[in-house]
C-alpha cells in the first residue's frame, strides 16, 4: 500500500466581480479573495506547497519541524500550514515585530515564538546558526525566495482561468498585484507563462514609497538594495527582491508603480466601506489603483468591457483601531479628489 499524500494546505478562493470597484475604475474589476486563505493571506498556497514539498522529499517525514524567520503574514502561514500537516512549527521574529501579530502566531499552533534581532536579517541569522543547527530534521521555511513558494503561488492563474470560464469569460486582460519579497510575483508570472497567457495580460506590479525594491530594480537593470523601509506598508518590506523577481520583471512587459503610504492607507478603507474586506496596506495599494482614475493612467488600451484582476492578497497585521487611524491622517486624500472631481465638473 504506497503512501497518503498529504492535503493541500490552501483553498480554491472567490472570484467576483466588484460593481463598486469597476464603476470607479472605468472597468470590469474583479477581486481574487486571498485574503480568504486559512492563514488571512496568499502566503498559504506557496509556503504551504513548501512545506508539503518538504515532506513528500524528507526521509523521514514524522519527525519534520519547520522554522520560519517572519515577524509577519508568512510566520502565520507556515504555523498555519504546518498544524494543517500535522508538524510543528516555530517562528523566529525580529523585536520590531508588533504583539498583535505574536499572538496571532501563537494562537495558531506555533510550538514556540523568539523574538531576538533588530530585523528581519538578524532573526533569520539567529535561525540559521543558533536553531536550525540543533534539529537535525528542521527544515527552513524561507518567506518568499524558493521555487517551491512560486510554484505554490502560482495555483492562482488556472485556477482565475477556471472561474472566469465558469462565467462565461475567456481570460482576462490585467493582473494587479502588490510586491514585497517577490513570491507573489514570481508565482503569478510563471502561472501566467504555463497557461499560455503569456504578452495577452498586462502585470501591474505595485509597491509603496519606502519599500520599492523592484522598482528601483527594474531601473537600475540589477537588483538594488534599499537602506531602509520607512512605509506603513510592512508586509511590503524587503529590503531586496528576489532575483527571480527581477528576472522576471525584465523579461515580459510588465508595468512597475509606486504609491504613496497615503494612497495605500486610502485602498484599505474604500475596500472596507465598498466592499466590506479588512485588509493591511501592503494589499490596500492594489485596491488603490480603482479610484481617482490611477488604473487608466498605469496600464493602457483599457475600456469599460476590460477585465482586470485585483490580487486581494491579505494579510493580518491589522485591526479596525488601525483603519480608523489611516483614515484620520490621510483621509485627506480622498478629499483632495473629490475636490479635483468637483473642478472637472
Amino acid at each position: 500500500m504506497g503512501s497518503i499524500t498529504p492535503p493541500k494546505p490552501w483553498i480554491e478562493t472567490p472570484l467576483i466581480e466588484s460593481a463598486p470597484l469597476s464603476k470607479a475604475a472605468g472597468c470590469r474589476i474583479f477581486l481574487k479573495l486571498e485574503n480568504l486563505q486559512p492563514a488571512g493571506s496568499f502566503k498559504t498556497r506557496g509556503i504551504g506547497n513548501l512545506l508539503l514539498q518538504s515532506l513528500l522529499k524528507h526521509p523521514e517525514p514524522s519527525k519534520v519541524h519547520f522554522y520560519c524567520s517572519s515577524g509577519g503574514n508568512a510566520g502565520l502561514a507556515c504555523v498555519t500550514a504546518a498544524a494543517s500537516l500535522g508538524h510543528p512549527a516555530t517562528v523566529i521574529v525580529p523585536q520590531s515585530t508588533k504583539p498583535l501579530m505574536i499572538a496571532k502566531i501563537k494562537t495558531a499552533g506555533a510550538s514556540d515564538v523568539i523574538q531576538v534581532g533588530a530585523n528581519w536579517k538578524e532573526a533569520d541569522t539567529f535561525l540559521r546558526e543558533q536553531v536550525l543547527s540543533k534539529d537535525p530534521n528542521g527544515v527552513y521555511v524561507p518567506p518568499f525566495d524558493h521555487p517551491d513558494v512560486w510554484e505554490g503561488n502560482s495555483t492562482m492563474i488556472p485556477e482565475i482561468g477556471r472561474q472566469m470560464a465558469a462565467k462565461g469569460e475567456h481570460g482576462v486582460d490585467a493582473v494587479v498585484c502588490s510586491v514585497g519579497g517577490g513570491g507573489l510575483f514570481c508565482g503569478i508570472m510563471l502561472g501566467l507563462e504555463r497557461e499560455q497567457w503569456g504578452e495577452n495580460v498586462q502585470v501591474l506590479a505595485l509597491e509603496t514609497d519606502g519599500a520599492q525594491s523592484l522598482h528601483e530594480s527594474i531601473k537600475l537593470g540589477t537588483l538594488a538594495t534599499l537602506p531602509q523601509i520607512t512605509s506603513i506598508a510592512t508586509s511590503l518590506g524587503a529590503s531586496r527582491v528576489a532575483p527571480k523577481a527581477l528576472e522576471l520583471a525584465l523579461k515580459h512587459n510588465i508595468k512597475s508603480a509606486v504609491l504613496s503610504d497615503a494612497e495605500a492607507a486610502m485602498g484599505c478603507w474604500r475596500l472596507a466601506d465598498d466592499e466590506r474586506l479588512v485588509v493591511e496596506a501592503a494589499c490596500g495599494i492594489n485596491v488603490a489603483v480603482c479610484y481617482g482614475g490611477r488604473l487608466g493612467k498605469l496600464l493602457t488600451g483599457l475600456t469599460p468591457e476590460s477585465k482586470v484582476v485585483i490580487v486581494v492578497c491579505g494579510g493580518s497585521n491589522i485591526t479596525l483601531e488601525t483603519l480608523m487611524h489611516y483614515r484620520e491622517e490621510y483621509g485627506y486624500i480622498e478629499a483632495s479628489e473629490i475636490e479635483e472631481r468637483e473642478a472637472s465638473t
